[in-house]
């Protein structure tokens, strides 16, 4: 999926122009140069176009005498990452000296580069925009983040300029994206699967910085490993080069089948482990939970099942995922974990005919009817598997909206209980019949 970056100057509006594009609210906007949002990923849908899109503001030290060096990298690895960049300018303060640093360093790149002048909400700051022809590019929009004015226009552009659409190749080969906080044996995993020095190791967080593609060959299966760089918390996300880190393990998250989260043993389950896996489930990826370094823990009789129930503690809506310990160093379990992943990437391909689907819901809800919707009974008439990779059913109702959250969760327990799916997602779409 092509990757769009925004960048600019501190204060010019990136983050509003970020929730504009995506229609969300997922960056948080405020007054302060160099806010630190929580969500700065996402996807704009345009003119029959897919595309990602990434806001770069807020990871730039706030110190005088490091603020100039940290936007200008972060130039320079937007360029690196990205397919087109939207320059992002304020018209209501024109073109200051950074913004003119910034341009001479877009203007050296082969990148697409389009000129935005945010905060024209009205006549006279749109003809203010034509100040910015001075930063040397073709292309300049005036438009409003705040109500949305100009965006039209600008979207038509992008997707215009946007790379060709690759036709997708149809092949047998299991993405498994290894994904997890620094430190835990991800390049150590890749290598001990590989049997190859593959991957950079040492004991310092945070060595691997690019996801690593390597295909190796199981059971007469080809799969493709990719070590992903390490995640931090939001808090520790200081360098830019760790923001696009964290970037490419969402992207990696995206392109995989199955995502395995390794976990150290020595360590608790994390928050951002939490919120990576959560990622990992709404995209609906196969999941598996690798617990490494296993060797180094003082076994006793109910060491296993005592770590996975605490780990199923913190999940609670996540207990389908299978969880299996493993070392990277010494090996061990290591080929039980590829069992484990191509287990769980069967699951997300299998079809359950609406024949037995049905037989499944008679029985489930006989056992245990739908509550009354506005003092009327609630019947789901039937289901039927609609699509693979992930499941997606359709269950039909006299009343789709009287389905209470509750219901649904019963639903799909009852499924998992009949069908399997482990470590599998699934989705479930109620509709009116």
């Amino acid at each position: 999926m092509p990757l769009v970056a925004i960048v600019g100057r501190p204060n010019v509006g990136k983050s509003t122009f970020f929730n504009r594009l995506t229609e969300a609210r997922t960056s948080i906007v405020h007054d302060e140069p160099g806010v630190t949002r929580d969500r700065i990923y996402g996807h704009v849908e345009w003119g029959g176009r897919v595309f990602s899109i990434v806001d770069t503001g807020g990871f730039v030290s706030n110190s005088a005498d490091r603020f100039e060096a940290a936007i200008r990298e972060q130039v320079h690895l937007a360029i690196e990452e990205a397919d087109m960049i939207l320059f992002v300018n304020d018209v209501t303060t024109g073109v200051t000296d950074l913004d003119q640093e910034m341009a001479d360093v877009l203007r050296k790149s082969d990148r697409p580069v389009l000129v935005i002048g945010n905060k024209a909400d009205n006549d006279e700051r749109r003809w203010d925009a034509h100040a910015l022809y001075e930063l040397g590019f073709e292309h300049v929009y005036a438009l409003s983040s705040i109500n949305g004015m100009g965006t039209g226009d600008l979207l038509d552009a992008v997707v215009e300029l946007l790379p060709e659409e690759e036709p997708v190749e149809e092949n047998s080969n299991t993405r498994i994206a290894i994904i997890g906080r620094p430190n835990v044996g991800k390049s150590s995993l890749t290598n001990a699967l590989l049997g190859t020095e593959r991957s950079i190791v040492t004991e310092i967080s945070g060595t691997t910085r690019d996801s690593i593609d390597s295909t190796m060959k199981y059971h007469g299966r080809e799969l493709v490993l990719v070590d992903t760089a390490g995640l931090r918390k939001r808090a520790r996300v200081k360098e830019n080069v760790e923001f696009y880190a964290y970037l490419r393990t969402e992207r990696a998250i995206e392109s995989c089948d199955v995502a395995v989260l390794l976990l150290d043993a020595t360590e608790p389950l994390e928050s951002q482990d939490i919120k990576v896996l959560s990622q990992a489930e709404k995209m609906k990826k196969g999941l598996v939970i690798a617990i490494n370094k296993w060797d180094l823990i003082e076994k006793e009789t109910n060491s296993v099942k005592e770590y996975e129930e605490r780990i199923a503690e913190r999940l609670k809506t996540l207990e389908y995922i299978p969880v299996i310990t493993i070392s990277a160093h010494t090996k061990q379990r290591v080929h039980k974990l590829l069992d484990k992943v191509l287990h769980v990437e069967a699951e997300r391909n299998k079809r359950i005919s609406t024949s037995e689907l049905n037989d499944f819901l008679a029985v489930v809800t006989e056992r245990h009817a739908p509550p009354l919707y506005r003092n009327q009974r609630v019947k789901i008439k039937y289901v039927t598997q609609v699509r693979t990779a992930p499941p997606v059913f359709n269950f039909f109702s006299n009343y789709a909206k009287g389905i209470a959250e509750s219901y649904q969760r019963y639903l799909e327990k009852q499924l998992r209980i009949w069908f399997g799916f482990e470590g599998v997602p699934i989705k479930m779409v109620f509709k009116q019949k």
